[in-house]
């Protein structure tokens, strides 16, 4: 299989954004979103201010595999992994008792959404970065996602620190994961299919 080229130097400037605990603007496997590290408070709290998000809705994180679970949910059911295995499509779960994130990133529950990418430049930068990322449309609150890069507004492009280069002329009509919220019992139900 193709696997397409990752410019080095937007991967470094991805990671140096994300090290100084500023805000990227990046292609994941849905749509683009706007990107920070995951535990770091004061960048969390960046997104929602450019977002002009309310601060009682959570945002979901990236992993870059499944074996990373553990180190950010109390306990992770054995269905999760299964559900992952057999999904052809982009899925965030929502698990129970969040630790290790920016208390800002987690619901007031208590709980995470999380979704194990698929996307070249997304695993690459998970992989040096070692850290969860958050990932929340590219869009001012209540106006609609952004599908590719040409439909991002110039205020949340300016309002980010980076904008990632890789896969700015792409014109996937990205869509957004199924969710479902898995409870410790390994009970699940659909969110958003």
């Amino acid at each position: 299989m193709h696997r397409p080229f990752i410019d080095k130097e937007d991967l470094n400037s991805s990671l140096e954004t994300l090290r100084s605990g500023g805000l990227i603007l990046y292609p994941t496997d849905t749509i683009w979103g706007i990107g920070c590290d995951a535990t770091n408070p004061d960048a969390v709290e960046k997104i929602f201010a450019l977002k002009g998000r309310d601060k009682g809705k959570s945002m979901i994180i990236l992993l870059g595999n499944d074996n990373q679970l553990s180190s950010y949910v109390r306990e992770v059911p054995e269905v999760a992994y299964e559900l992952i295995e057999a999904t052809d499509k982009p899925l965030t779960i929502i698990y129970s008792n969040a630790k290790n994130l920016a208390e800002n990133v987690v619901a007031d529950d208590g709980s995470i959404g999380i979704r194990i990418v698929n996307h070249p430049f997304c695993e690459h930068l998970l992989q040096r970065f070692r850290k969860p990322i958050v990932s929340t449309s590219a869009n001012i609150s209540g106006d609609p996602s952004a599908r590719n890069f040409s439909e991002i507004s110039e205020e949340i492009i300016n309002g980010v620190d980076y904008v990632v280069k890789f896969g700015q002329q792409e014109l996937a009509n990205g869509t957004a994961s199924t969710i479902m919220k898995l409870d410790p019992s390994g009970k699940f139900e659909f969110i958003r299919k």
